[in-house]
């Protein structure tokens, strides 16, 4: 499977959360991609889990050091002034926030320059109804209430 994985999902890699096992599985086997702002995405995830008490500091700090680790072996979209300017589109095409309106464009560009179809796992609502809107394949299959 082709998965291309936000920060939201990617987190749940790294601290144990709701939905982190079924994360887990989808990522051991399948080839992934995230775009280069999940790196600034996942640790600043990480540093308000820590500072809000959601987990300690010092397991806060492990997991970013895994992650960090781990970082190498994602395919990473990189973020260009066209990627950028598809991302503002999008933004206004489904209401999105910024960072989500890139998650997007990433996952577009990837799903482009591979010639495949592409997963996008994300726990994100915006994204996820987004994601499905415009072509790609949401994961999970439905999304609790927020």
């Amino acid at each position: 499977m082709i998965v291309y994985v936000d920060a939201s999902a990617l987190l749940k890699r790294y601290v144990v959360e709701r939905e982190s096992e079924k994360v887990i599985e989808l990522l051991a086997t399948a080839v992934l991609a995230t775009s280069l702002v999940s790196r600034a995405e996942v640790a600043a995830a990480l540093a308000r889990a820590a500072r809000l008490g959601v987990v300690d500091r010092d397991s806060a700090r492990r997991a970013q050091r895994r992650f960090s680790r781990e970082w190498p072996d994602l395919a990473r979209v990189p973020v260009t002034e066209g990627l950028v300017a598809h991302a503002e589109t999008l933004a206004w095409d489904y209401g999105l926030r910024g960072y989500d309106a890139v998650q997007l464009a990433s996952a577009l560009a990837w799903q482009e320059s591979i010639g495949e179809d592409v997963v996008v796992a994300t726990f994100d609502r915006q994204l996820w109804e987004a994601a499905s809107r415009a072509g790609l394949h949401a994961w999970p299959a439905t999304l609790g209430s927020k």
